[in-house]
């Protein structure tokens, strides 16, 4: 079973794959992690990561070893790490090197301790229409600009991270702005994708709306005789 949710900065998309991953029973996979990695790796070295040539070769360099160790770092998830992360992401290159690595876990999905899965949970921004366009259950999740805007200003709080919410919004909206315009693997929803929106909901109820949708999907694939792996449905 392969699920993919993705959606912009803030909309809860990350919230709800974890949820999801933990029910079901399936891998967990956040691709914005391999850009984070890159855009860090690019800050850290020093490096200009609006330089397309210096991002793909830092983005082949990447492992998944040093993927987890750069996660650890507290500039990962700041705002620093999330513009770099941004700024390489749009860079057809970096997407080109670091596709395969991403596409590869679907065939043999592990959980985090090495242990293979029945499936995966992707959480990114283009899982569905690049990634994984042969998902069996695809999501976008989405949220008012603003209302994004305040769910990091108040996780930047939370964090002793100081910046007014006006910078926040401002950044939000560019960081938008950029993932819908780049040329490669815009940011939008797969055709087939059900669009969700969590302005007005909170993380239970969007959890349960989701796994609404999977349960009634899978019973339907699975009523009309398609092949696909079944998953256990924890109630």
């Amino acid at each position: 079973m392969i699920i993919t949710i993705d959606g912009p900065a803030a909309a809860g998309k990350g919230t709800l794959a974890s949820t999801l991953a933990e029910k079901y029973r399936l891998a967990y996979f956040d691709t914005g992690m391999v850009y984070r990695a890159v855009g860090l790796m690019m800050v850290l070295d020093g490096l200009d990561v609006n330089d397309e040539v210096l991002a793909e070769e830092t983005a082949k360099k990447l492992t998944f070893v040093k993927m987890i160790e750069l996660s650890r770092h507290p500039d990962f998830r700041s705002q620093t790490g999330s513009r770099a992360a941004s700024i390489v992401s749009a860079h057809p290159k970096v997407r080109a090197a670091l596709l395969k690595m991403q596409q590869d876990f679907a065939l043999t999905p592990t959980f985090a301790d090495g242990k293979p899965a029945n499936g995966v949970i992707y959480d990114g921004r283009d899982t569905g229409t690049v990634v994984c366009p042969q998902a069996d259950i695809k999501l976008f999740v989405t949220a008012a600009t603003e209302v994004r805007a305040r769910r990091r200003y108040d996780e930047y709080k939370q964090k002793g991270i100081d910046t007014p919410y006006d910078k926040v919004l401002a950044d939000m909206i560019a960081r938008d702005k950029r993932d819908s315009e780049r040329a490669s693997a815009p940011l939008k929803p797969a055709e087939d994708a059900v669009i969700l929106d969590t302005s007005e909901m909170n993380a239970a109820e969007v959890a349960a709306k989701a796994s609404a949708l999977i349960e009634a999907k899978t019973a339907k694939k699975i009523t009309t005789g398609c092949r696909i792996k079944q998953i256990v449905l924890e109630k």
